[in-house]
């Protein structure tokens, strides 16, 4: 029976390439010059990152943020993979930083969403939540290939992929 994987991960050569372009050019630009401006790629696990923004003021860290973004966007790493809602911390002195979690693996609130996208559409596939991951299996290819574009269509508040396809 033909089936896929529907999973959360990013690409982390990627995420890694635009980390390092971020710090030469906060490095290399004259507003950021005598200050402990930088982004750094925490891993707590294989399934936990987050990118850690340090700066030495509100306005600073903002900037930092946006010269991530742009550096993000550069490198076609989808930004909805960030977790942008956290606020700054102050650490000692004036200085601040900024955790932006990474996110990977989907969780069971939104796996349950992809599954009932897919009974809701009457294709004949079925949903199956296993560990950070959907499998999807049908009888066809072909409706394996549909479900493909109802969950990029339906599901557009997560970068999903698709992999594992089995025949």
């Amino acid at each position: 029976m033909p089936s896929f994987d529907t999973v959360l991960e990013p690409d982390l050569v990627e995420l890694r390439n635009a980390l390092d372009q971020a710090n030469k050019e906060i490095g290399n630009r004259f507003d950021f010059k005598g200050s402990s401006a930088k982004v750094e790629l925490t891993e707590k696990s294989a399934k936990e990152r987050e990118l850690v923004l340090y700066a030495d003021s509100d306005f600073q860290i903002e900037q930092v943020r946006d010269v991530l973004l742009s550096r993000l966007a550069k490198r076609n790493v989808d930004v909805r993979f960030l977790d942008l809602t956290a606020k700054p911390q102050k650490l000692g002195g004036d200085k601040l930083k900024l955790a932006v979690k990474v996110k990977a693996g989907i969780d069971a609130e939104h796996a349950k969403k992809i599954q009932q996208a897919l009974k809701a559409s009457k294709l004949k596939v079925q949903g199956a939540i296993q560990g950070d991951a959907v499998r999807v299996s049908g009888a066809k290819r072909d409706d394996l290939q549909a479900a493909i574009a109802l969950l990029k269509k339906e599901i557009s508040d997560l970068p999903l992929t698709f992999d594992n396809f089995r025949d």
